[in-house]
């Protein structure tokens, strides 16, 4: 399988011309009746080469952090992270191979956290919460920054978002750790993660915005942005609610669905189906209280699913009328979103 940053290197190598590879974009888009933008490409395996190369590589890593740690708590992750980067010298630099780097992309990042953590452990274990925040804080700043290191020498696609990531953990744990009681973390918690969902699907879009036809890697960065920012938007939300916290009244359900709808709403104007699936265990459970609520005790399940199933399908089966109406919605926006026809 060829990906659209593929033919982008084939065009800029000459060994295929610009007019050929729009063809075949094309082609592609007619053969399956929508715009490739709608089919969210991303490279997640090159082969089954790939699995196997995965597999060899977790047990190494894992056996190197195991038998770092018996020296030091802080040798462990430290291995793990020299090993990973090395490692991605030839799978990631040379093989371009898409499950093994984004494997090594992690054990690095994780490593040079395990690193740091293994260090306070070491030195002095037993800290006041408020140092706890802000060694936490400085933590997450530093994987964050090997990140970005990761990313200058090999651009994996996901890095930016486990970058990203690392931030938002470092403020939140920093801020947390920082309040005087329990309640109080509590209380700011789901909100605080909240905030920093938004605040990734705000860099998800800049990095869509900038590449409306999804064809080089900038659609990839934010393919993996938007995943990491839609289980932030999503559980803060819901939780606040109180779903999963005890049986929901229909209010509560009716709530829960029509956040859904509006979830929708967004998903097929950005072109992302990250928000629909990181809500849906949310959805499913408040459409079963409906049911039940209404008398459906035994069957409720089976109600819910085919209710939900065929909803998603429908929504699958129609994407691409839908997204030109929600499109149309937005006005000035749809010069900024992903088209909505495909491009001869």
């Amino acid at each position: 399988m060829y990906s659209e940053s593929d033919l982008n290197s084939a065009v800029e190598s000459g060994a295929l011309s610009r007019e050929a590879a729009e063809a075949l974009r094309s082609h592609v888009a007619a053969g399956r009746h929508a715009p490739a933008v709608d089919e969210e490409h991303f490279r997640l395996l090159t082969g089954f080469n790939d699995i196997f190369v995965a597999v060899a590589l977790a047990l190494l890593l894992a056996a190197i952090g195991q038998i770092g740690a018996t020296i030091t708590d802080a040798a462990g992750g430290l291995g793990v992270a020299v090993a990973a980067w090395f490692l991605a010298e030839y799978f990631t630099r040379r093989r371009r191979m898409a499950l093994p780097s984004i494997l090594l992309l992690l054990a690095f990042v994780g490593g040079v956290a395990g690193t740091l953590v293994g260090l306070v452990v070491t030195l002095n274990p037993d800290l006041p919460d408020a140092a706890n925040g802000v060694i936490a804080g400085a933590i997450g700043l530093v994987a964050a920054g090997a990140a970005w290191v990761h990313w200058r020498r090999f651009m994996v696609p996901i890095t930016v978002a486990a970058g990203a990531l690392a931030l938002v953990g470092a403020v939140v744990g920093a801020v947390l750790f920082a309040l005087p009681d329990e309640a109080a973390r509590d209380a700011v918690a789901m909100p605080l993660a909240l905030g920093g969902g938004v605040l990734l699907f705000g860099t998800a879009m800049w990095w869509d915005m900038s590449d409306t036809d999804r064809r080089t890697r900038r659609s990839d960065v934010a393919f993996w942005l938007h995943l990491a920012a839609a289980p932030l938007i999503a559980h803060p939300i819901f939780q606040m609610l109180g779903v999963f916290k005890g049986a929901i009244g229909a209010d509560v359900a009716v709530v829960v669905l029509l956040l859904y709808v509006a979830f929708g709403f967004v998903a097929l104007a950005v072109d992302r189906r990250a928000l629909l699936v990181s809500s849906l265990a949310y959805v499913l459970y408040a459409l079963y209280a409906l049911f039940r609520s209404a008398g459906a005790v035994e069957l409720g399940a089976a109600f819910t699913g085919l209710v939900i199933g065929s909803a998603l399908l429908t929504l699958s089966a129609f994407w691409q009328p839908m997204r030109r109406m929600v499109v149309g919605l937005v006005g000035g926006l749809s010069t900024r979103l992903p088209p909505v026809a495909a491009v001869a």
